[in-house]
């Protein structure tokens, strides 16, 4: 670790989907700068291989489930004392239209992509208010730059501001994603507690590989992963998709001192995908 500047030293943060993709990149973030870092997943393996990289905390458990919340922040505030900065990243599933979208499909992407977030951030709201810390706990110093609260980083999609084919669940579940990150704001702004979202469009992460190997083994066109990200960023003005450690350093502005007016905010980081006129896209493609 480094010594860290800016508002996150010495912060105890914790990242839902912490063993991969985003959350592994946004652990690492926090932790070069000094933050007390808690990567939280259904997985131990992934986990504990980023938890011993970067010199953070592991703890295995489903961030959709109550009990196993209500477990996860318990054992991190008796260690810790605190929750100073919770990262709402974990997500996936939802990838059919809903005619074709079982019971048991629904279910389950809107536990990975909304509840995830929701039953994580009602367990960890008493630590991140201040009400849940516990005294004598494994902290050190109290964190000078932590005012009335923490802040809370719900990780939506772009998917959560637009609709992609054949995503119904995942869609669905993205922007209810940014209808919690408003309510929360609304509610609990003025006890301290700031709330933000961000909205990555593609981003180089395992999950996206996968789906640049379906996509290639699919179109003809497409001969292997990296002509995929080229075809799906061919529009985009930035011309190609996100690193995770851009979008983790999103979110580390987010979940720092330095956004302390942003509450309720929803930013974008996808490239420049947002901005496009669609209707004109052919006009481009044919040289006009």
């Amino acid at each position: 670790m480094t010594s860290g500047s800016s508002g996150v030293r010495n912060r105890v943060v914790v990242i839902t989907g912490g063993g991969t993709g985003i959350g592994a990149a946004i652990a690492e973030r926090y932790a070069s700068e000094g933050a007390r870092v808690v990567v939280v997943g259904r997985r131990r393996e992934p986990l504990e291989e980023v938890a011993g990289r970067i010199g953070a905390v592991a703890v295995v458990a489903d961030a959709s489930d109550g009990a196993s919340a209500r477990a996860a922040v318990a054992e991190i505030v008796e260690r810790f004392g605190t929750i100073d900065v919770l990262v709402a990243n974990a997500g996936g599933h939802g990838f059919s239209p809903v005619g074709e979208t079982s019971d048991d499909d629904w279910e389950a992407a809107i536990r990975v992509n909304l509840s995830t977030a929701f039953v994580m951030a009602r367990e960890a709201l008493p630590a991140l208010l201040g009400t849940g810390a516990e005294p004598g706990a494994e902290a050190g110093a109290a964190d000078p730059e932590r005012s009335a609260g923490g802040q809370i980083v719900i990780v939506s999609s772009l998917a959560g501001l637009f609709a992609g084919p054949s995503v119904a669940g995942y869609t669905v579940g993205k922007h209810a994603l940014i209808g919690l990150t408003r309510s929360l704001a609304r509610d609990y702004s003025r006890s301290g507690v700031r709330v933000n979202a961000v909205c990555p469009g593609w981003v180089r992460t395992p999950m996206a590989d996968a789906e640049m190997d379906e996509f290639a083994a699919h179109a003809p066109e497409i001969a292997d992963r990296a002509a995929g990200y080229a075809a799906v960023t061919r529009d985009v003005p930035l011309g190609r998709p996100a690193e995770p450690s851009e979008i983790a350093a999103i979110v580390r502005f987010l979940g720092s001192s330095e956004s302390s007016y942003m509450t309720g905010a929803v930013l974008v980081a996808d490239g420049g995908a947002h901005i496009v006129d669609l209707p004109t896209v052919a006009f481009e493609h044919a040289g006009m």
